[in-house]
């Protein structure tokens, strides 16, 4: 398990961009379970859409792709320092399936598929109460910045 602190030394993110409130499970080079819960006070409600508030799927890729930078880093031990930057590079097959709307907690589950040449491959998955609501596969790596 990792908490908001824990978080907040891995991810370079901070409001309102920090998608991931909790860890709730990991292994290493394997698996990881963490929870965004989903609130009014969200900055893109106020435009997404003000009548009926759906939080925009890119945001729940976000998320997952937080989560899978969670996971990366516990794997390797590290996290993003002054010289590094964790980018999103890929993304295939993302699938929408129901609606995320304030009050919901986001379930987010992702699986590491493989490494190779410093791209990382992961599956990936958020729920809410059991229903699936968005997968896709993400495709992520950490490099160096003078």
């Amino acid at each position: 398990m990792m908490d908001i602190h824990k978080i907040l030394q891995k991810l370079p993110h901070r409001y309102p961009f920090l998608m991931v409130d909790r860890v709730l499970e990991v292994e290493k080079d394997v698996r990881i379970r963490a929870l965004k819960n989903v609130t009014i006070n969200e900055p893109f409600f106020q435009g997404h859409f003000p009548t009926r508030p759906v939080m925009p799927g890119v945001m729940m890729l976000e998320a997952l792709a937080q989560t899978a930078a969670l996971l990366a880093f516990e794997t390797t031990g590290s996290g993003v320092d002054d010289n590094s930057v964790y980018y999103f590079v890929g993304i295939d097959g993302a699938r929408f399936k129901r609606p995320v709307e304030p009050g919901d907690q986001l379930i987010l589950e992702v699986q590491m598929d493989r490494v190779k040449g410093g791209i990382y491959k992961f599956k990936a998955q958020a729920l809410v109460d059991g229903e699936l609501a968005v997968s896709a596969d993400l495709m992520c790596t950490v490099r160096k910045v003078a």
